[in-house]
């Protein structure tokens, strides 16, 4: 059992990088929490909070210690393909289950998605191919890169470090589930939020799943970046899915 290496500087402040990775989880989680559930005012809080997920292993990890979470090539390029598989048919089921069990209703998750976009600027008169490109882009960059290497790297690393891989992945992605509570379960709808129980405990267990999947990739290619590459596809084809079948200007 390994233990994360820190810089120099943090050797002494740090003395333990699950309690660092625990704090940090709370600290992102409100944030995310803010930024979806707060006025429109603090969503600039979401795209901050992926950025300081990038930032964390360069603030207190050495370069060892980023190869440790997995900033290294993968061990095999097919395992690429393998996470661009797996983040069409990973969206392909949540879209296919919200629809044969919601249709269109508000307990939707990816309805849920589909308004939290035209509540994000008039959409009214703009091309949906434009509206798809203004929405898509920054799922393809901030999400997907600052939650692998939170999530996939840097937390499910110090996990290892207290629990067996299996655990660890279990309770990584357990709090990845959770933490997408806020993007369908508690939703804020004209300045009220609501609490949609069975549709947002069943997308939480979906996220959770997923984040499994991005886990064992990460884990068999030793690398983090066929997970970037599967969470990235699959927000890809999550907008697929709203702006073909279910965007309403």
């Amino acid at each position: 059992m390994t233990r994360l290496l820190l810089k120099n500087g943090w050797k002494k402040v740090v003395r333990n990088t699950l309690v660092v990775s625990v704090v940090f989880s709370i600290i992102f989680s409100a944030i995310r929490g803010l930024g979806m559930l707060g006025p429109s005012s603090y969503r600039p809080l979401i795209p901050l909070g992926f950025l300081l997920m990038m930032a964390l292993p360069f603030i207190f990890l050495n370069k060892d210690g980023r190869k440790q979470i997995g900033f290294v090539q993968s061990k095999k390029v097919s395992y690429y393909g393998l996470g661009i598989l797996f983040g069409i048919v990973a969206a392909s089921i949540c879209f296919g289950i919200g629809l044969l069990l919601f249709d269109t209703s508000p307990d939707n998750w990816f309805i849920t998605i589909r308004n939290y976009y035209n509540s994000s600027m008039p959409t009214a008169g703009i091309p949906i191919f434009q509206l798809f490109v203004i929405f898509t882009i920054p799922p393809l960059i901030f999400s997907p890169i600052g939650e692998e290497i939170f999530f996939r790297g840097f937390l499910q690393e110090a996990l290892t470090n207290r629990f067996s891989v299996r655990t660890s992945i279990i309770l990584e992605s357990l709090l990845f589930g959770l933490v997408h509570i806020f993007h369908h379960g508690l939703v804020r709808v004209d300045g009220v939020i609501h609490f949609y129980f069975w549709s947002g405990i069943l997308w939480v267990g979906l996220m959770f799943l997923t984040a499994c999947g991005f886990a064992i990739l990460r884990k068999v290619s030793a690398s983090i970046y066929p997970a970037i590459v599967a969470h990235a596809t699959f927000n890809l084809m999550m907008n697929v899915f709203i702006f073909t079948f279910l965007f309403r200007p």
